[in-house]
């Protein structure tokens, strides 16, 4: 199957490091990239005509030598709007996981419960909705909806990608929602507008939601100062005193669309060691949670 050609207009974002750095932080045994991806090859798994952006091939194989340097032993692979809702690359990397991934999904209104079955059967557990604008923007709420009983119906959850704005406008929206919903990036704020900004106190108060989950990933997108993006740390740290019993990480790789500073994801690491420094919450953080959420 031959790749897609793209018009001038579609973004060709950059590829990630390619000499990643063996981090000074040991995870513990188990431990889990809860948000990473996959991308192509393309020849084989074609990008969608219409996705925001055109990312490089970053094949499973990639991915898989990654996690060895990083000494991570699980994944979630958060399928991305790059691919649409065409599951093949997903569902492939989990199969050839050996049961150590777990994935997310894109849909639309072709999905019925023969297409959810067989998701279900692959190893995804979520359904992920994209509220962001460079990415196209808030889905057809009713479509929305619907889904959210679909998920209901197979116990998975959803995942929200969002600005941070939206943590504010739709808060009664998520809030109501009778599933558990993981918010990614912690919520895309931005670290210079202070841990008091409006979108920061509404995702703590989120976060006293027993339904309500957040991944410390993104800290590169988060921070207002860039490398080491330890600007990132404090609003990590108040997500975790919040709800320790729903925190997710990961890696983001190969971090797509990630604006001027790609960063190294031995680097991510051990930032997240500043994060979590204590060793119980570490596990329960990369092993215990994503393990409750993803049934590995």
């Amino acid at each position: 199957m031959g790749s897609i050609r793209y018009s001038n207009s579609v973004k060709t974002t950059a590829p990630p490091e390619p000499r990643t750095r063996t981090p000074k932080f040991l995870p513990p045994a188990l431990a889990c990239d809860a948000h990473c991806h996959v991308f192509g090859p393309a020849e084989k798994f074609p990008y969608a005509p219409d996705a925001p952006y055109c990312p490089p091939d970053a094949p499973f194989e990639r991915l898989q030598k990654l996690h060895e340097t990083l000494r991570i032993e699980r994944a979630v692979i958060v399928h991305a709007s790059c691919h649409g809702a065409d599951m093949r690359v997903t569902l492939d990397a989990i199969a050839r996981s050996n049961g150590r991934y777990r994935g997310t999904a894109i849909i639309d209104d072709s999905y019925g419960d023969r297409e959810f079955q067989k998701m279900h059967e692959g190893g995804i557990r979520g359904v992920r909705f994209n509220f962001v604008k460079h990415l196209g923007g808030r889905p057809d709420l009713a479509f929305f909806r619907n889904t959210t009983e679909k998920v209901r119906s197979l116990g998975w959850h959803l995942i929200l990608h969002l600005d941070s704005n939206d943590l504010v406008e739709l808060k009664d929206l998520f809030m109501k929602l009778p599933v558990p919903i993981v918010i990614d990036h912690m919520g895309r704020v931005k670290a210079g507008d202070g841990l008091e900004q409006q979108p920061f106190k509404t995702l703590l108060e989120f976060m006293k939601n027993e339904n309500c989950w957040v991944k410390l990933c993104g800290a590169e997108r988060v921070s207002s100062k860039g490398p080491p993006f330890s600007d990132a740390v404090p609003f990590a740290r108040a997500l975790i005193e919040t709800a320790p019993d729903r925190i997710l990480w990961g890696t983001d790789w190969p971090h797509p669309n990630v604006g001027k500073h790609m960063p190294n994801d031995g680097d991510l690491v051990d930032l997240f060691a500043l994060m979590a420094p204590e060793p119980a919450l570490q596990h329960k953080i990369l092993v215990d949670n994503p393990a409750r959420l993803y049934g590995f």
